[in-house]
Formats: C-alpha cells, structure tokens, sequence
C-alpha cells in the first residue's frame, strides 16, 4: 500500500474551496484601486498566488503573476517586495459586472463568481481554463479585464452557484444542480469520457459544452477541483470523483482513470465514507482528497506520502479493495472536537 515518493504530476498547489467560497453580503461593486480596504470575506491560494474577496465584493490578489492571474493588466508579481501591499495593492478591476461575491484560483488562473450568477476568469489560458473558445491569456496586458473580460457562457439561461479551479481546469456548479467544466482534461478530470480539452477553441462552451454525468437523477450541492481529478458532494449527501486515480485519490478501491472513456461517467462508483455518513464539503489537493462529513468528522484518502491524510503514516488509502468505509480512520481533531470546513493543499 505505501510506496516512494513519486514524481508529483504538476508542480503546483491548488488549494480549493468549494465550502470556502459561498457567497457572502456585498452591497457595493468593486473598489477602485487605491480606496479604503474592507473586511476580508474569504480568501484562496492557488499555485502560486492567493486572492482575497473583500466584504465590499471587491477582489485582490498577490504572489507570482506571469500569466497575469493577479488580474492587473501586467506581469509583475506583487508582495515579493516593498510596497507592494496594504493600500499600495490595486484591485482587480471588474468592471460594471458587479460584486463578487466567490473567488476561486487555479494553477494560474483566477475565477471570480459574480451576484448575478456570472463566471468571470483571468490568468493563464493554454488549455482554455478560462472558458471564453480560445488559449489567450488575460489579464497579461492592459484593457483585458473590466468591462473587456467576457464572462463565460454557461449555456442558455445557466447561472453558476459556485466555482472551483483545478491546474488547469476550472468546473461550475450551475443553478439547476448540473456540472460543467472547461480546460485540460488529459486524465478526464472534466468528466465526459474523453480526453479532449473544452474552452480552447470556438463553439466548445455554452449549450454546447455537456454537463457532466452525476449519475441518474442526481444533482450536485459542492465542488472540489484537485490538479488532475475532481469531486461533487451530490444531493444524497455521496461523493463522486473523477479524473486522475493513480493513488487512489478518486476513493474507489483501485487506481483506474475515471471519465477519460465512454461510459465511464454513468457508472461511476460513490467512495465509501462509512455507514449511514454523508458529506457536506469536499477538497481536492495533488493527490489526495478529503471530505468533512455530516458528524463533523473529516476523512481524507489518495497520497498519503507526506502525511496528508492526516492518519499518522505514510501510506496511500484508497487505492485498494477494503480501505474505504469504516476501514477508512477519520482523522483525529483532538479530543471532543470536529471540523467546521477543510481545504488540501498540493501535499
């Protein structure tokens, strides 16, 4: 079950938060650079580079900036000097589109989740992460964000309830409960039995982009985007994951790729999280995931290498027949105590 220290798939963290971004009060658009900070409302860290969604539903951000995922209009990296935080950091301009009231960042991307539902995305664009038919990135250059930044066509009449960034994909929880995701899908981590990349090219968004398959009759309530795999907390309370297996980070008892074939998606097992337990949030790292369930108790499985699973060892869980379930230990918060969210980093 344990085995070496493997070559990380990316080098990148993605830390996600699809319990970490719901959308919180904001009564005014954006602050102009420059302008008095609020209170911060929530925050995420994404490869590189961390953003901070302010009570005003102004968003910020700082840290590495080479493919503008700091939505600036350039590609210096902001916070590695002198004067380049507090009152001296601009805020990403949004234009007229209206508060945010979700931020989300990826490898080296940004998505911010507007007050009407829309889906506005910045930084690094190869494989069509930001959703918008083409591989330029935004927010490199000036005049590429604001009001000239479109929003992401979610299909007719679609709204999205939350959104999370894996490396280099990016997935939407939309209002009527369906899944849509857009980017690299090389391991099927978008879910619709290939491995073609969405996003990157004209007529791939939209109606035109599938949602993903959750199964018969199901919805999604939550969403988890790892490097390479991603999760739904489903209306039922199960978990499902896709994408990426290779240490078992799906938690299906084996390490076989899910959602890059046909037919993969519709018979997708749930990971076993123990009798009678449901999850309320999911978060996906490189390798691994963890679910915070209905008792408070987190349980996590996939790479355990560096310890992230949090069960005093080294070894993989979930990549082999009878580890999930009530063979799965959850971890130990402490005496008395449970968890109120949970978010994985890279290891």
């Amino acid at each position: 079950m344990s085995r070496p220290i493997r070559t990380a798939v990316a080098v990148v963290v993605v830390a996600l938060s699809a319990a970490f971004t719901a959308p919180v009060a904001a009564e005014t658009g954006s602050a102009a650079p420059g302008s008095p900070r609020g209170a911060a409302a929530a925050i995420d860290a994404g490869g590189d580079h961390a953003c901070l969604l302010l009570d005003d539903g102004g968003v910020r951000c700082w840290g590495e900036n080479w493919a503008g995922q700091l939505g600036l209009g350039d590609t210096e990296d902001r916070g590695d000097e002198g004067d380049e935080l507090g009152d001296d950091l601009p805020a990403v301009d949004l234009g007229t589109a209206g508060p945010v009231v979700a931020v989300t960042t990826g490898g080296v991307h940004t998505c911010a989740l507007f007050a009407d539902g829309g889906v506005r995305c910045w930084g690094k664009n190869q494989f069509g992460q930001l959703g918008l038919g083409d591989s330029d990135h935004r927010g490199d250059g000036p005049g590429e964000l604001g009001d000239a930044l479109p929003a992401v066509d979610l299909g007719t009449d679609r709204t999205a309830t939350a959104v999370v960034g894996g490396a280099y994909h990016t997935c939407a929880l939309l209002d009527d409960g369906s899944v849509r995701c857009w980017g690299a899908n090389n391991h099927g981590q978008l879910g619709l039995g290939d491995t073609d990349a969405r996003g990157d090219g004209p007529g791939e968004m939209g109606s035109d982009l599938p949602a993903v398959d959750l199964g018969a009759g199901r919805t999604a309530t939550a969403l988890a985007a790892g490097v390479a795999h991603t999760c739904a907390v489903l209306d039922d309370g199960s978990v499902r994951c896709w994408g990426l297996n290779h240490a078992g980070q799906l938690g299906v008892g084996e390490t076989d790729t899910r959602g890059d074939d046909p037919g993969e998606m519709a018979a997708l097992p749930i990971a076993d999280l123990g009798t009678g337990r449901t999850a309320v949030a999911v978060t996906a790292g490189l390798a691994h995931t963890c679910a915070l369930l209905d008792d408070g108790t987190v349980r996590c499985w996939g790479d355990g290498t560096n310890g992230q699973l949090g069960l005093g060892s080294t070894d993989d869980r979930g990549n082999e027949a009878g580890e999930m379930g009530e063979a799965l230990p959850a971890v130990d918060l402490g005496a008395g105590r449970t968890a109120l969210a949970v978010t994985a980093g890279i290891f």
